[in-house]
């Protein structure tokens, strides 16, 4: 197959049309994201609120991170699965990353700052808060229009401020061969919304469709971010957005350095569906759940690592 009938993921361009004061572009805009999210369950976005210079500060930062003793990366723990420091995995020797919860708030990350860099490194604190910042926004205006287009606005203010913000740097060892090797298994996320960026210029997400077919995902600008519908939203919405299966695969020699954005239910939030979304053509398909002792359970239980998509057995009706 060439390389022109390959798929792709659909491509939608935030850098004009993402004013909602503008019913025109808003409503063009928001109509992509909803046929994407119900078809693929992400999307390319063209987002360029985040300045260049930061993006590249970043990368600089993730290498001085990533450089560091693992034992001092080891130092950033977290109560939440899979939110501090991970690495070390057999099943996936090539991944390794590190989670700043509540990225958006400033003394949070600064205090991460202090324990991986006892003499300080500003430039750290200083860029993750504002990579959180910027991409906050593209996540909120993502949400919106799905609130809008399932016709349950009414629950914007609610959803968002029952949200926090987890910034997560991915560092994905280069095999030292030109042979797929396997960054991290296929998985979907188990947040809200997921917002990636890729900082260098090394492949190797790939995106699975409904048809089970594999897309590389290969950006088209500096200023593109792949959306990724996560199982909180994807049980939120009743699954009128789906969270799509996806994975990293690795060849050559060099690393690959990712950031993303997550956004996930605070601490003892409970996900539940909105009655507006149920109805004989979509009965409920999950039972209210907290997101933590979800979490919990599926990164802890032997069982639920088996599983392909453990928010239904935790939780499906």
């Amino acid at each position: 197959m060439g390389s022109e009938s390959s798929p792709k993921l659909p491509v939608i361009d935030f850098n004009k049309r993402k004013n909602p004061n503008n019913d025109n572009e808003w409503e063009g805009v928001k109509s992509q994201v909803h046929k994407a999210l119900q078809d693929y369950g992400c999307f390319e976005a063209l987002f360029d609120r985040v300045p260049l210079e930061l993006l590249k500060s970043l990368f600089v930062v993730l290498k001085e991170l990533f450089d560091l003793p693992l034992q001092t990366k080891q130092l950033n723990v977290s109560n939440t699965p899979f939110h501090g420091y991970v690495g070390q995995y057999p099943q996936v020797p090539l991944y390794e990353s590190l989670g700043i919860n509540d990225a958006c708030i400033s003394h949070k990350v600064e205090t991460l700052e202090k324990t991986l860099w006892p003499q300080g490194n500003p430039s750290f604190s200083k860029s993750i808060q504002s990579f959180a910042e910027q991409v906050s926004e593209l996540d909120e205006i993502v949400r919106k229009m799905i609130l809008e287009s399932l016709g349950v606005e009414k629950y914007m203010e609610e959803h968002m401020s029952s949200s926090s913000y987890t910034v997560r740097v991915m560092r994905y060892e280069g095999p030292q061969t030109e042979e797929a090797k396997l960054g991290i298994t296929s998985h979907t996320d188990k947040n809200i919304i997921t917002i990636l960026h890729q900082l260098n210029e090394i492949q190797g997400l790939e995106v699975k469709t409904k048809d089970g077919e594999w897309i590389t995902y290969h950006p088209l600008s500096p200023h593109s971010f792949v959306v990724m519908i996560g199982d909180a939203f994807h049980a939120w919405t009743n699954g009128r957005v789906y969270s799509t299966f996806h994975r990293v695969m690795m060849r050559g020699n060099e690393a690959r350095y990712s950031v993303g954005l997550f956004s996930a239910p605070k601490e003892g939030h409970i996900v539940k569906t909105p009655e507006e979304l149920v109805d004989e053509q979509h009965p409920l398909l999950f039972k209210p759940y907290n997101h933590q002792e979800f979490l919990k359970y599926f990164y802890t239980g032997l069982e639920a690592q088996t599983q392909k998509f453990g928010l239904k057995t935790f939780c499906g009706v």
